[in-house]
Protein backbone atom coordinates (compact mmCIF):
# COMPACT_ATOMS: atom_id res chain seq x y z
CA UNK A 1 0.00 0.00 0.00
CA UNK A 2 1.41 3.42 -0.96
CA UNK A 3 1.87 6.32 0.90
CA UNK A 4 -0.72 8.57 -0.51
CA UNK A 5 -3.00 5.46 -0.34
CA UNK A 6 -2.67 5.01 3.43
CA UNK A 7 -3.01 8.97 3.94
CA UNK A 8 -6.47 8.83 2.11
CA UNK A 9 -7.64 5.64 4.11
CA UNK A 10 -6.74 7.54 7.29
CA UNK A 11 -10.31 9.14 9.09
CA UNK A 12 -8.14 11.59 10.81
CA UNK A 13 -6.64 13.05 7.75
CA UNK A 14 -10.02 13.53 6.00
CA UNK A 15 -11.23 15.31 9.07
CA UNK A 16 -8.06 17.85 8.85
CA UNK A 17 -9.02 18.12 5.32
CA UNK A 18 -12.53 18.83 6.46
CA UNK A 19 -11.67 21.55 9.53
CA UNK A 20 -9.28 23.36 7.93
CA UNK A 21 -11.16 25.01 5.87
CA UNK A 22 -13.50 25.93 8.13
CA UNK A 23 -10.54 27.72 10.56
CA UNK A 24 -8.82 29.56 7.32
CA UNK A 25 -10.77 33.00 8.14
CA UNK A 26 -9.44 33.37 11.23
CA UNK A 27 -6.25 34.13 9.45
CA UNK A 28 -7.55 36.88 7.21
CA UNK A 29 -9.18 38.49 10.46
CA UNK A 30 -6.10 38.47 12.41
CA UNK A 31 -3.45 39.80 9.50
CA UNK A 32 -6.43 42.15 9.03
CA UNK A 33 -6.44 41.69 5.48
CA UNK A 34 -8.47 44.25 3.25
CA UNK A 35 -10.53 41.49 2.09
CA UNK A 36 -12.23 40.74 4.54
CA UNK A 37 -13.53 44.39 4.21
CA UNK A 38 -16.10 45.84 6.41
CA UNK A 39 -18.24 43.27 7.37
CA UNK A 40 -16.27 40.41 8.37
CA UNK A 41 -19.48 38.53 8.77
CA UNK A 42 -20.21 38.88 5.77
CA UNK A 43 -16.94 37.62 4.28
CA UNK A 44 -17.35 34.64 7.31
CA UNK A 45 -21.02 34.17 5.61
CA UNK A 46 -19.71 33.59 2.16
CA UNK A 47 -17.15 31.67 2.73
CA UNK A 48 -19.07 29.11 5.00
CA UNK A 49 -21.11 28.59 1.68
CA UNK A 50 -18.32 28.39 -0.41
CA UNK A 51 -16.49 25.13 1.86
CA UNK A 52 -20.00 23.97 1.74
CA UNK A 53 -20.40 23.83 -2.09
CA UNK A 54 -16.70 22.27 -2.40
CA UNK A 55 -17.65 19.63 0.30
CA UNK A 56 -20.67 18.63 -1.72
CA UNK A 57 -19.40 18.77 -5.33
CA UNK A 58 -16.36 16.47 -3.40
CA UNK A 59 -18.27 14.25 -2.26
CA UNK A 60 -20.42 13.64 -5.36
CA UNK A 61 -17.62 13.95 -7.70
CA UNK A 62 -16.20 10.50 -6.11
CA UNK A 63 -18.40 8.16 -7.68
CA UNK A 64 -17.62 9.10 -11.23
CA UNK A 65 -13.87 9.30 -10.32
CA UNK A 66 -14.30 5.36 -9.10
CA UNK A 67 -15.79 4.63 -12.43
CA UNK A 68 -13.33 6.82 -14.42
CA UNK A 69 -10.48 4.87 -12.46
CA UNK A 70 -11.83 1.85 -11.48
CA UNK A 71 -8.10 0.41 -10.62
CA UNK A 72 -7.42 4.09 -8.90
CA UNK A 73 -6.60 2.38 -5.26
CA UNK A 74 -6.40 6.61 -4.39
CA UNK A 75 -10.42 6.89 -5.49
CA UNK A 76 -11.26 3.95 -4.00
CA UNK A 77 -9.70 5.15 -0.48
CA UNK A 78 -11.34 8.25 -1.22
CA UNK A 79 -14.65 6.62 -1.41
CA UNK A 80 -14.64 4.83 2.14
CA UNK A 81 -14.82 8.93 3.30
CA UNK A 82 -18.18 9.50 1.38
CA UNK A 83 -20.30 9.70 4.21
CA UNK A 84 -17.73 11.49 6.43
CA UNK A 85 -17.55 14.66 3.27
CA UNK A 86 -21.81 14.49 2.77
CA UNK A 87 -22.13 14.84 6.72
CA UNK A 88 -19.32 17.70 6.71
CA UNK A 89 -20.86 19.30 3.68
CA UNK A 90 -23.87 19.62 6.10
CA UNK A 91 -22.30 21.02 8.86
CA UNK A 92 -20.99 23.75 7.08
CA UNK A 93 -24.36 24.25 5.22
CA UNK A 94 -25.66 24.51 8.82
CA UNK A 95 -23.18 27.18 9.80
CA UNK A 96 -23.94 29.04 7.21
CA UNK A 97 -27.37 29.09 7.58
CA UNK A 98 -26.74 29.84 11.46
CA UNK A 99 -24.75 32.98 10.15
CA UNK A 100 -26.96 33.81 7.72
CA UNK A 101 -29.55 34.50 10.92
CA UNK A 102 -27.46 36.44 12.81
CA UNK A 103 -26.30 38.35 10.00
CA UNK A 104 -30.04 39.30 8.85
CA UNK A 105 -31.27 39.50 12.08
CA UNK A 106 -32.78 35.97 12.92
CA UNK A 107 -36.00 34.16 11.73
CA UNK A 108 -38.49 37.00 11.40
CA UNK A 109 -36.11 38.33 8.37
CA UNK A 110 -35.58 35.27 6.98
CA UNK A 111 -39.49 34.72 7.12
CA UNK A 112 -39.92 38.16 5.08
CA UNK A 113 -37.62 37.15 2.82
CA UNK A 114 -38.29 34.10 2.01
CA UNK A 115 -40.18 34.23 -1.32
CA UNK A 116 -36.49 35.64 -2.79
CA UNK A 117 -35.99 32.82 -5.06
CA UNK A 118 -31.92 32.37 -3.87
CA UNK A 119 -33.14 31.90 -0.15
CA UNK A 120 -36.16 29.31 -1.21
CA UNK A 121 -33.24 27.06 -3.41
CA UNK A 122 -31.05 27.94 -0.52
CA UNK A 123 -33.42 26.54 2.20
CA UNK A 124 -34.49 23.49 0.19
CA UNK A 125 -30.90 22.72 -0.63
CA UNK A 126 -29.95 22.66 3.22
CA UNK A 127 -33.57 20.57 3.83
CA UNK A 128 -32.14 17.78 1.36
CA UNK A 129 -28.82 18.04 3.09
CA UNK A 130 -30.22 17.56 6.46
CA UNK A 131 -32.45 14.43 5.40
CA UNK A 132 -29.34 13.09 4.07
CA UNK A 133 -27.34 13.82 6.63
CA UNK A 134 -29.65 12.10 9.31
CA UNK A 135 -30.57 8.72 7.05
CA UNK A 136 -26.89 8.73 6.84
CA UNK A 137 -26.94 7.20 10.92
CA UNK A 138 -26.60 3.13 10.34
CA UNK A 139 -29.67 2.01 12.01
CA UNK A 140 -31.97 4.64 9.68
CA UNK A 141 -29.60 3.16 6.74
CA UNK A 142 -30.83 -0.94 8.17
CA UNK A 143 -34.31 0.70 8.17
CA UNK A 144 -34.54 1.89 4.69
CA UNK A 145 -33.16 -0.91 2.55
CA UNK A 146 -29.94 -0.10 0.14
CA UNK A 147 -32.17 0.39 -2.17
CA UNK A 148 -34.93 2.93 -0.93
CA UNK A 149 -31.77 4.27 1.17
CA UNK A 150 -29.53 5.06 -2.38
CA UNK A 151 -32.86 6.42 -4.55
CA UNK A 152 -33.11 8.89 -1.66
CA UNK A 153 -29.45 9.70 -1.27
CA UNK A 154 -29.73 10.82 -5.70
CA UNK A 155 -31.31 13.79 -3.99
CA UNK A 156 -27.57 15.02 -3.35
CA UNK A 157 -27.96 16.17 -7.16
CA UNK A 158 -30.54 18.49 -6.53
CA UNK A 159 -29.13 19.62 -3.84
CA UNK A 160 -26.29 20.31 -5.49
CA UNK A 161 -28.17 22.23 -8.45
CA UNK A 162 -29.99 24.38 -5.99
CA UNK A 163 -26.93 25.24 -4.41
CA UNK A 164 -24.92 25.95 -7.38
CA UNK A 165 -28.33 28.20 -8.34
CA UNK A 166 -27.89 29.50 -4.66
CA UNK A 167 -24.38 30.89 -4.88
CA UNK A 168 -25.29 32.60 -8.27
CA UNK A 169 -28.38 34.29 -7.62
CA UNK A 170 -27.27 35.31 -3.97
CA UNK A 171 -24.56 37.93 -4.85
CA UNK A 172 -25.11 40.67 -7.51
CA UNK A 173 -22.14 39.92 -9.22
CA UNK A 174 -21.69 36.15 -10.61
CA UNK A 175 -19.12 34.61 -8.57
CA UNK A 176 -16.90 32.27 -10.63
CA UNK A 177 -15.87 30.11 -8.08
CA UNK A 178 -19.80 28.20 -9.10
CA UNK A 179 -18.43 27.49 -12.04
CA UNK A 180 -14.77 26.78 -10.22
CA UNK A 181 -17.20 24.24 -8.37
CA UNK A 182 -19.32 22.51 -10.27
CA UNK A 183 -18.33 22.36 -13.96
CA UNK A 184 -15.88 19.65 -12.87
CA UNK A 185 -18.57 18.23 -11.46
CA UNK A 186 -20.68 18.33 -14.38
CA UNK A 187 -17.87 16.84 -16.36
CA UNK A 188 -17.21 13.81 -14.50
CA UNK A 189 -20.84 12.91 -14.37
CA UNK A 190 -20.83 12.69 -18.39
CA UNK A 191 -17.61 11.47 -18.42
CA UNK A 192 -19.14 8.38 -15.93
CA UNK A 193 -22.46 8.44 -17.77
CA UNK A 194 -20.48 8.23 -21.18
CA UNK A 195 -18.73 4.70 -19.39
CA UNK A 196 -21.70 3.14 -18.29
CA UNK A 197 -23.38 3.71 -21.43
CA UNK A 198 -20.84 2.02 -23.35
CA UNK A 199 -20.20 -0.46 -20.58
CA UNK A 200 -23.90 -1.73 -21.02
CA UNK A 201 -23.61 -1.25 -25.16
CA UNK A 202 -20.92 -3.66 -25.36
CA UNK A 203 -22.33 -5.78 -22.74
CA UNK A 204 -25.72 -6.10 -24.87
CA UNK A 205 -23.83 -6.85 -28.15
CA UNK A 206 -21.65 -9.66 -26.18
CA UNK A 207 -25.26 -11.37 -24.97
CA UNK A 208 -27.08 -11.57 -28.33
Amino acid sequence: MSFLEKLLRAKAFIWTLIILPGLWPVVPFLRHDPTVGADPLKYLLHHLGFVACVLLAAVLALTPLRVIFPHSKPALALNRHRRLIGVGAFVYAALHLATHLVYEGGFGVLASDVKKPFLVTGLIAFTILLVLAVTSLHRLVRALGAKHWKLLHRLAYVAAALAAYHQAAARKLFPMQVLWIFVPLALLEIARIAIRTREASVQKTANT
